[in-house]
Order: structure tokens, then C-alpha cells, then sequence
């Protein structure tokens, strides 16, 4: 009887567990993959607004067109030949959900504009805790974090570039969320 309830009790608690994953992203790019969990529950807006692009295929075929060694790796909808591609209209900043621009979180870029973010992220390869929410500065709101591959994202910091830049295009090949 011990051993029924034990095994019912692993059952459901890994049940529990599944039900609440976060949703992650497999981002395939010409130097190698890398995996993205989404944080649904602190980050809803931006999450969604990533999905809705990943799901789209609005990242497919784009670049890699901000690198910062020691800083950033930014990408978000930037064609091989420069263009932007347009997005969706810009969503509310989430900097206030409480999570860390720390070395391998993702987050919404943006410009001066601080609910601005639309369709480019970056990754940061240190901890950029200034970019934090706080009292000086609104922020740059995180969303999700690389938990494999971050050796990828490490590689393309150490591409040669022309004004940030990489000289070599790094093309998101595909985006896909895994199931």
C-alpha cells in the first residue's frame, strides 16, 4: 500500500510539475542552436509578443545584427541585406516583473521610447544588472533565459565586427517552440 501511494504521489506531483513548465524556444542559427525558456507567468506581454513572432516565422531568415563582446548579442528582425522588417505594434515594458539582466537572460530591446519593445531582444553575456528597473533608468524588461547553448551565443561575441555588426551574417535560421 506504501508503495501504491508513493508511486501515485510521484505520479502526480510530476503531473504538477509538467503543467507548469514555461514554454521553451530551440533557436537554430547558422552557428549552432540554442534554447530559450519563456517566463509566462513574470513576463506575460513580452512572452506572448515573442511567441506570436516564433510562431509566425517572422525570426526565420533574419540576423544576428547587434554584437557587444563583454555586453550583447541582439537580434530581432533585421534582414541579411539591413532592412528592418516591420512588426507588430510595440507592447508595454515589463521591467518591473523582478527578474535580472543577468548573463544569459533574455529581454526586450527598445529605444528611447520606454513601452517601445516590438520585435528585438538581446542577450546579455554578462550581468547588465544596470539595465535593471530602478529609480534612473525604467529598464529593459526580461523574458526568458538561455538555458542550453549558451557556448552558441558565446561564439558569436567572438565574431569579427563592423560597427557592432557582424562582419560574417550570423542568420537565425529557425525558431520553433519545442514540444
Amino acid at each position: 500500500m506504501k508503495r501504491l501511494l508513493l508511486i501515485l504521489s510521484l505520479l502526480i506531483g510530476g503531473y504538477c510539475q509538467a503543467a507548469t513548465n514555461n514554454p521553451v524556444v530551440m533557436v537554430s542559427t547558422s552557428l549552432g542552436d540554442f534554447e530559450i525558456e519563456l517566463f509566462a507567468k513574470e513576463a506575460p506581454i513580452s512572452v506572448k509578443n515573442f511567441l506570436a513572432y516564433v510562431d509566425s516565422g517572422f525570426y526565420n531568415g533574419t540576423i544576428v545584427h547587434r554584437v557587444i563582446p563583454g555586453f550583447v548579442v541582439q537580434a530581432g528582425g533585421v534582414l541579411p541585406s539591413g532592412q528592418a522588417k516591420p512588426g507588430n505594434p510595440p507592447i508595454k515594458n515589463e521591467a518591473t516583473n523582478g527578474l535580472h539582466n543577468n548573463r544569459g537572460m533574455v529581454t526586450m530591446a527598445r529605444p528611447a521610447d520606454i513601452d517601445g519593445a516590438s520585435t528585438h531582444f538581446f542577450i546579455n553575456l554578462n550581468d547588465n544588472l544596470f539595465l535593471d528597473h530602478s529609480e534612473k533608468d525604467y529598464g529593459y524588461a526580461v523574458f526568458g533565459k538561455v538555458i542550453r547553448g549558451m557556448d552558441v551565443v558565446d561564439k558569436m561575441a567572438t565574431q569579427p565586427v563592423k560597427d557592432e555588426l557582424p562582419v560574417t551574417p550570423i542568420t537565425i535560421n529557425n525558431m520553433t517552440v519545442k514540444k
